[in-house]
This record gives structure tokens, sequence and C-alpha cells, in this order.
């Protein structure tokens, strides 16, 4: 899918910041997944997978806890790359109006 296809697919214009966000990131990172988070004051954040003995959290759940830990009050959409298997859930629960989406590594994005 080229970049103008998936800038169809994401209705706000904010999540295609946060598509470059989490690419560039797993990119960038080598992770197996990345996620970007941005919340309903405007403020972005990103995270990539943790996999330890002690820790294992994918993408989504380390983006959500650095999030968290800035006191945000909302999310307003989280995009994630790598991985398909993300805990989104922990998004819906905090703000079921978020919008999710994920990218594969053809580059397809799909609403999560």
């Amino acid at each position: 899918m080229s970049n103008a296809d998936s800038a169809n697919l994401f209705e706000n214009p904010e999540d295609q910041k946060l598509a470059t966000l989490a690419t560039s990131t797993l990119a960038r990172s080598g992770a197996k997944q990345a996620a970007a988070l941005r919340d309903s004051t405007g403020r972005t954040y990103v995270a990539i997978n943790v996999a330890s003995p002690e820790l294992t959290l994918d993408a989504v759940e380390a983006v959500f806890v650095v999030a968290l830990a800035s006191q945000i009050s909302g999310i307003e959409g989280v995009v994630y790359a790598g991985l398909p298997d993300a805990k989104v859930a922990v998004i819906k629960e905090h703000s079921a109006q978020a919008t999710l989406f994920h990218i594969d590594a053809s580059g397809s994005v799909t609403r999560a």
C-alpha cells in the first residue's frame, strides 16, 4: 500500500503522523514492534516492545505506560507497526473512542 493509500485510511490526519513515528521508530530501533500514541491534548509518545526474562510488554502496552507516566487524561489514537499481535484492550479500556491502527511489514494499514 502506498503512503497515499494508507493516508486515506486515516480519518484524522494526525494519525498519519503517528504512523510515521511508529514506522521510523521501528526502523531505527531494530525492535520487533513499535507504537506511537497521541493523547487528548495532542502530545505524542513512542515506545518499542520489551522482551526480557523479567518483563515482557508489546509496544502498545509500553507506549501506554509511557503516556500514563505523563498523566494523560485520554487517548485519541495509537498506531503500531511490526508484529501484528498487540494487547490493544488496554487502550480500549482507557479510551474507548481511541482509533487504533496496525502497519505490517509491507506497509499495509488495518484498523486494530
